[in-house]
């Protein structure tokens, strides 16, 4: 849980009950025990049990079966069984689901999406950005890595990433590589967002590590990576596609010998995995 603020966790199941849930507190008395099952009803991905577990545990509920995160899951399978006050496990319900559901289907879009690049071009690393939802950034990068993708920056400080609005404040791709070069430890990389292919061979002669080819087609693509080639830039470069990529066109960039594709798509619209929390 080192990932994620516990108390942030909380503080979501707690926003979801408000001052009670009055339903609950209306219909079941404070000492009535229960069981309680989560089934899965797609096949999929699973993550977000470490969140669902630690829900679990601050609601004094014990857990009696529980799949683990990155476990291939199919419709019908039983992924968690726990017990306890009947009161808590209906309070908790939702926020649970919440988490389990938007996370699994992340790291199963993930899981889909790579597995189909991979059949192409096995080499090339499918990636997520940092459009992500406010306040579960790290878990939803999480669940990328569980699919089988790579977080790309979690954060800002993770390294160098130049983007067209820097260069419009700065004035050119060279001048804001050789600010980059000078002002930041030699640690962290140095990427930069381009639109052409004039501006992909100069971040690539004045020292850039990794160049974004952002909202390039792929014919354009491959025109910067043969020009790349034929003037012996391209082993010094990282070449990144990214911009308005999705699973659905996903596969016209699969083929082009890029070293990483990345898309927003994978965390700011996956489709929850849909689940199911049964009293017994």
């Amino acid at each position: 849980m080192a990932i994620f603020s516990d108390n942030r966790i909380m503080e979501n199941v707690y926003d979801d009950i408000g001052f009670e849930d009055i339903t609950t507190n209306s219909l079941v008395s404070e000492d009535k025990w229960a069981q309680a099952e989560i089934k899965c009803k797609a096949d999929g991905i699973l993550a977000g049990m470490d969140v669902a577990h630690y829900i679990i545990d601050q609601f004094n509920l014990n857990i009696s079966n529980s799949y683990l995160d990155g476990d291939e899951i199919h419709k019908g399978d039983i992924i968690l069984e726990f017990e306890g006050r009947a009161r808590d496990i209906l309070m908790a319900e939702r926020t649970i689901l919440n988490y389990l559901m938007h996370l699994s289907g992340i790291a199963t879009l993930v899981h889909d999406t790579c597995k189909k690049v991979h059949e192409v071009n096995p080499d090339v690393r499918v990636a997520c950005t940092r459009k992500t939802t406010p306040g579960l950034q790290k878990l939803e990068k999480k669940a990328v890595e569980l699919g089988g993708g790579d977080a790309h920056r979690f954060k800002l400080d993770d390294c160098v990433l130049i983007k067209d609005n820097h260069i419009q404040v700065v004035g050119s791709v060279i001048e804001a590589i050789e600010l980059a070069k000078a002002n930041v430890s030699f640690t962290k990389k140095i990427e930069i967002e381009v639109e052409n292919l004039d501006d992909a061979v100069k971040a690539s002669m004045f020292g850039a590590d990794i160049i974004m080819l952002d909202n390039m087609n792929p014919t354009e693509i491959s025109e910067v990576l043969e020009t790349l080639e034929k003037r012996m830039l391209r082993d010094n470069v990282i070449i990144e596609a990214s911009g308005g990529i999705t699973p659905d066109n996903i596969m016209d960039y699969a083929g082009l010998d890029v070293d990483v594709i990345s898309s927003g798509f994978i965390t700011n619209s996956a489709k929850s995995l849909d689940m199911g929390l049964d009293i017994l």
